[in-house]
């Protein structure tokens, strides 16, 4: 089983759980990316992503691969889009398999691809009243 989703709704580790959860896996690891309130020792009081149109293809491009590998049942991924708050959940990530070590690195793994591969730009306002885009090619 693979999902994965560029959205501008709200996203939640609890249902990306239940998408990758199955009989055969025992185990099942989750990451949520949430909006923090700093930066670089600077206050952020709001972000906004702005997704590149062929966003979606390669997130489902990384989550296959990730997929693919050894030792991996399932796997869910998706990315916030639009304005987001402190404590909202950016990335949100769950792979799922029969045994915990595999499915640990799995989920690292997609993490950092989606961070190095995803074109998701990410606008950052802080508390001074200034902001500055940053790229997350």
């Amino acid at each position: 089983m693979i999902h994965s989703e560029v959205t501008d709704a709200p996203i939640s580790v609890t249902e990306h759980e239940k998408l990758v959860c199955g009989p055969s896996c025992g185990a099942v690891v989750s990451f949520a990316g949430v909006v923090r309130d700093h930066d670089h020792g600077r206050g952020v009081v709001k972000l906004h992503y702005e997704g590149h149109p062929d966003a979606s293809r390669v997130l489902a491009e990384v989550a296959a691969e990730i997929a693919a590998l050894e030792g991996i049942a399932a796997v869910a991924v998706s990315h916030r889009v639009g304005d987001l708050a402190i404590g909202d959940a950016a990335l949100v990530a769950a792979v799922a398999g029969p045994h915990r070590a595999e499915v640990f690195a799995a989920c690292a793994r997609l993490v950092d691809e989606v961070k190095a591969r995803l074109p998701i730009w990410k606008h950052q306002h802080f508390t001074d009243g200034t902001d500055e885009w940053v790229n997350c090619p």
